[in-house]
């Protein structure tokens, strides 16, 4: 078989990564997904591809539906998970934070605000209708009539959807990526010399950290509130575990921390910076998250 189109059509693999990973918070789900959509496509005849007019369009709604469905049973699997569970976390593609980032490959999400940690756990907050909606129009800039024919609502329903989840996202000025970076690695900084006094200093007297270990791990189950709670936290962890090297990273397009033990990656840290300041530490542990970091 010799389709002329196979080329495009292939071709449309990174734009369905980007989208179903933005709607699962999952990579390795995220490629199940698109795995799952070219199976469909390709187990149709010659004939019934030959007579899809828009093979992006049919690939993407098929991947949003496969998303809407695994949203709707995540909930209840989410029931079974130990402790807090975090979106799994996407390296950047400089090694330093300063370092110039090379082309996306093409089975790579591309980095950028709209995955940030902060946004994917707002999006984790929607309901899955909700999550679509948004994702496809504000994010991809679908129309809503294409929204319409992933949800099976009406335009005006699937407006509304949108329109709701919108105002759960932060519009408020974000500082730049050389702000967060030096906030970053000033924590890095105070960490490492056991400073307790400046890490209180660069955390928001309310703050919260969240870990993730998925019950793999040892992890803080409960959400930690409190600048000054937080910071004594991790001295204490710094006591009471092995030394650890840090390494400023790009976490999901944004400053982050990653620690190395034994030089094998154990935790990822992402950060949400207001006014100078951490509001928010997620710590990734489960290994099950961590393969990104970890292949290739």
């Amino acid at each position: 078989m010799n389709d002329p189109r196979q080329p495009a059509v292939l071709g449309e693999r990174r734009q369905l990564l980007n989208l179903a990973y933005r709607l699962l918070g999952s990579l390795a789900e995220a490629e199940d997904v698109v795995q799952e959509a070219y199976a469909r496509w390709y187990a149709m005849s010659e004939r019934q591809r030959q007579e899809v007019a828009a093979p992006g369009a049919w690939l993407t709604t098929v991947a949003s539906r496969i998303c809407l469905d695994l949203l709707g049973s995540a909930r209840a699997r989410r029931e079974q998970y130990v402790g807090e569970w975090i979106p799994e976390p996407v390296p950047g593609h400089s090694e330093s934070l300063g370092g110039p980032a090379p082309a996306d490959p093409a089975d790579r999400v591309t980095l950028d605000e709209s995955i940030s940690m902060a946004f994917l756990v707002v999006l984790d907050s929607m309901t899955p209708a909700e999550r679509v909606a948004f994702v496809l129009h504000d994010v991809f800039r679908y129309s809503f009539a294409e929204v319409a024919e992933v949800l099976g609502r009406s335009p005006a329903a699937c407006r509304q959807l949108a329109s709701s989840a919108r105002r759960r996202i932060d519009t408020s000025p974000r500082p730049s990526s050389t702000e967060r970076a030096e906030v970053v690695r000033g924590f890095k900084k105070a960490w490492e010399a056991g400073d307790l006094e400046a890490l209180v200093g660069l955390l928001d007297p309310q703050a919260t950290a969240t870990a993730d270990g998925g019950g793999q791990v040892l992890a803080f189950l409960e959400p930690i509130t409190g600048g000054e709670q937080i910071a004594r936290a991790w001295m204490e962890i710094a006591a009471r575990t092995a030394p650890i090297d840090l390494e400023e990273r790009v976490v999901n397009g944004q400053p982050g921390l990653v620690a190395r033990l034994d030089g094998e990656i154990i935790s990822v840290y992402a950060f949400d910076i207001e006014d100078g300041r951490i509001t928010r530490i997620w710590v990734i542990r489960n290994p099950s998250k961590l393969r990104p970091w970890t292949v290739g």
